[in-house]
């Protein structure tokens, strides 16, 4: 299981996965094997799909988790055991996926307030101010922070793509008081040890945290920080190929969900002024 669990990580360094999407295909191989009691590599597709129905029907999984596991199947099947197809499938979502819910300026400043820890609130802060997922704010570097240009390097982002971001002259001080208090010398946000960056659950705790006690109710993760970002540049009047290459979008039409969002937000607004 060893060997096996090197070669599909070293498969997916080779065709430029990022960091959590490799952890999370190996969870999911990990998963199958824990649940037949052996080697992923013996067990058969007809199994797997009655995995995927056991985390559908008994599990109560939604369908983007299942749809996860069948993606993380699927190139285990294909790159690491060579079968030219696989016949494990995974329904159609019964529902359009939801629009996620837009966090207001106001919204934002008072959840980075309520941050727990001055290390957290900073992080949270660059989350939002350079468009950012998780994984890419946690595994920035010191050395990635170019205060002379004003820049952020995102070095292998989604996709295995580098790129850079703005950086704000807000968040360059707020990066430089955390850095006179905490003195990170590798990653910009260290884990209690320091030789490696924190861990995603630790930021995300934070994130809940902050968004509790700022008294947010929208659903949502980290992840509508970055949203904030776009639809908060968009509403700014910065063009949509700008913005692309900021969040590192390798399709505009990915970007372009963004001026829906805020369409579909304008729109609410002017309803409920015509109500009044």
């Amino acid at each position: 299981m060893r060997e096996l669990r090197r070669r599909t990580d070293e498969a997916m360094i080779v065709r430029g996965f990022a960091a959590r999407t490799r952890e999370t295909y190996l969870d999911v191989v990990n998963g199958l094997a824990r649940y037949y009691r052996r080697s992923p590599d013996l067990i058969t597709d007809a199994e797997i799909q009655a995995y995927v129905l056991y985390l559908i029907r008994d599990r109560q999984r939604s369908w983007s988790t299942c749809n996860v596991v069948v993606c993380g199947l699927r190139f285990f099947d294909h790159e690491l055991l060579q079968r030219d197809r696989t016949t494990f499938t995974i329904p159609s979502p019964r529902q359009p996926g939801k629009l996620p819910a837009l966090l207001s300026r106001d919204e934002v400043q008072r959840l980075i307030a309520h941050a727990p820890h001055l290390t957290h609130r900073t992080m949270l802060l660059t989350t939002y101010a350079a468009g950012l997922r998780l994984s890419e704010v946690l595994h920035l570097r010191v050395g990635d922070i170019d205060s002379t240009r004003r820049t952020i390097r995102v070095e292998q982002g989604k996709g295995g793509r580098d790129r850079y971001t703005i950086l704000s002259p807000p968040l360059l001080d707020a990066l430089r008081a955390d850095w006179t208090v905490a003195r990170p010398t590798t990653w910009l946000c260290p884990s209690p040890h320091r030789s490696q960056p924190l861990d995603p659950s630790g930021l995300q705790r934070a994130y809940t945290l902050a968004k509790r006690r700022a008294g947010i109710t929208k659903p949502g993760g980290i992840h509508a920080l970055r949203h904030a970002f776009a639809t908060h540049l968009l509403e700014a009047g910065v063009d949509l190929h700008t913005i692309q290459r900021l969040l590192g979008h390798r399709s505009i039409a990915t970007t372009t969900r963004y001026w829906h969002l805020t369409h579909a937000s304008l729109t609410t607004q002017a309803a409920r002024l015509d109500l009044l």
